[in-house]
């Protein structure tokens, strides 16, 4: 999967670094002093690169915590996230990534320590529970058997309780969840779509079927389950097809067990969707029917609206207002 791997000098005796290089004993190793050099050069081709994306191992110097948008939240009044890796395994067609970042490479920056003892100082000041989201600039668990995420992460979620986690995913790498007992802090947030919305649009993604799998055994083994409805995707037959959607979902997984709903419909920052547009200039999705507010490109309000109350009527079907959450 991983044929080149670029390395700065800096990391390159690092234990974290060591450990994945042997995993890929035959892949070329190219040294750097920043991983900018390679990450943020000019003239890249995202497609191109996202065909056969190269690993970039780097150290992270600063913000290793930041405040969450004011938006982003499952309850919480202080909510941050941090990013272990920068880039997602999955090719989706609305991810804001393609549009903000000018490589498809991905960047793991492999001093986790430093994560943690950031997050450490963050609680000890807080005073009231603290929320923490990972999965922002990446996939929460998607490459966990590379990075070893929540293998080195989960003693330390499950020794700071007064921190609360969520690991933002598609991925149906649950081994190392599974292999534990459940974090009581920690909550596992997949993405859903209706399958004809996630074989359109989400690329190499695990299909709904099987994220749904991976959500009972999960469930089954007492891991707590939030379930994130974004976003939502606009077809003619809409109604017909997140009904049906809705039902599947509902149907198989543990509903009055679920920590958490939330729900979004399709928005991007408008230079994002300018950048995107040009890599997917025949992509239906932005064809329309779209329009441009508060800087955002989202879908018209009044059509945004209507499909928001008819997916919120929906989900609120099956579970108790009390566990919802829609995004702003």
């Amino acid at each position: 999967m991983i044929d080149t791997i670029y390395i700065e000098e800096s990391v390159r005796d690092h234990s974290r670094t060591l450990k994945i290089c042997n995993r890929y004993k035959d892949a070329k190793i190219i040294y750097c002093q920043q991983y900018s050099e390679i990450f943020n050069r000019k003239a890249q081709n995202f497609r191109i690169q996202k065909q056969n994306p190269a690993l970039i191992l780097a150290r992270k110097f600063k913000n290793f915590v930041l405040e969450a948008p004011v938006s982003y939240g499952i309850g919480g009044n202080k909510n941050y996230y941090f990013s272990h890796m920068l880039n997602c395994l999955y090719d989706c067609r609305y991810c804001f990534l393609q549009g903000m970042y000018r490589s498809a490479y991905y960047v793991l920056f492999v001093n986790y320590e430093d994560f943690q003892d950031e997050i450490t100082a963050i609680t000890s000041k807080s005073g009231e529970e603290t929320w923490f989201f990972t999965g922002y600039d990446c996939d929460s668990l998607a490459l966990e058997p590379v990075t070893g995420f929540m293998e080195f992460f989960s003693p330390f979620f499950k020794k700071n309780t007064s921190a609360k986690f969520e690991l933002r995913t598609k991925s149906t790498q649950i081994s190392t969840l599974l292999s534990q007992a459940p974090l009581a802090n920690c909550i596992v947030a997949f993405s859903l779509s209706p399958e004809s919305v996630a074989k359109a649009l989400e690329h190499r993604a695990p299909t709904l079927e099987k994220r749904i799998n991976a959500i009972v055994k999960l469930q089954h083994a007492g891991w707590q389950i939030g379930l994130r409805f974004d976003p939502v995707i606009y077809t003619d037959e809409y109604k017909e097809v997140y009904s049906d959607f809705f039902r599947k979902v509902f149907s198989q997984i543990d509903a009055l067990s679920l920590h958490s709903v939330s729900l979004g419909t399709f928005r991007l920052p408008e230079t994002y969707f300018k950048n995107i547009r040009k890599i997917f200039p025949d992509e239906l999705l932005f064809a329309g029917p779209l329009e441009k507010r508060s800087g955002m490109v989202s879908y018209e309000k009044q059509l945004e609206s209507q499909l928001l109350e008819f997916c919120e009527s929906g989900i609120l079907n099956y579970i108790s207002d009390e566990i919802y959450f829609p995004c702003a």
